[in-house]
């Protein structure tokens, strides 16, 4: 799988990236270099196109994007997950004070973090240490084979119980005609039902 990312540039920027990928002869261009390059923390750099510098920001996207590839206009072949963005910007813009990027790639993603994702849950530390101790002591006290004799000495206590027990008997039922159904009225059969509604 190939390594990519997605590169968002100003649209004047990207105006001169794409006359400088369709010309043939790029030597004779005056934008002919393209240069990107980090600082120590991997997070910021600069991006250079002819002798012009751009300040850049790697940023995670909300979600992992797939890339693909065709080579008949037919078949679409997976290259790479897409999970970073640079995004190149004006020198006078201010740098994204967060590592992710809150939006996704397309308009529906807008505000994807908040909109798509379900919250954290806000957990009180002291209930999830008593918790994990209290499986700690149930995982102490004895393994799958222990649990499964104890239910089988279970079920041989009921089966001996059950022989000593007498079933009760039904609880006589009230006298009520088999023929009235709800609210008394008669329970009709088919040939019985006519058409009402005309």
């Amino acid at each position: 799988m190939e390594e990519q990312f997605i590169l968002r540039v100003p649209p004047n920027v990207a105006e001169r990236i794409e006359r400088l990928l369709n010309e043939t002869d790029p030597s004779s261009s005056e934008d002919k270099s393209l240069d990107l390059s980090f600082s120590e923390d991997g997070r910021s750099g600069t991006f250079m196109i002819g002798n012009e510098h751009f300040p850049a920001s790697l940023l995670d996207l909300p979600c992992v994007v797939e890339s693909y590839k065709t080579y008949d206009d037919n078949s679409l072949i997976k290259t790479a997950d897409i999970g970073q963005m640079i995004m190149v910007r004006e020198s006078g813009d201010a740098a994204p004070d967060v590592i992710e990027y809150r939006h996704g790639l397309t308009p529906p993603m807008r505000d994807a973090r908040k909109r798509r994702f379900r919250r954290e849950p806000d957990l009180n530390p002291e209930l999830v240490s008593r918790v994990e101790k209290d499986l700690l002591k149930i995982m102490a006290r004895g393994t799958a084979d222990i649990l499964k004799q104890a239910a089988e000495q279970e079920v041989e206590e009921n089966a001996r119980g059950a022989n000593k027990k007498v079933a009760p008997k039904p609880a006589p039922k009230h006298d009520v005609p088999e023929n009235l159904t709800n609210a008394g009225e008669p329970d009709r059969s088919d040939s019985e039902e006519s058409d009402d509604s005309v």
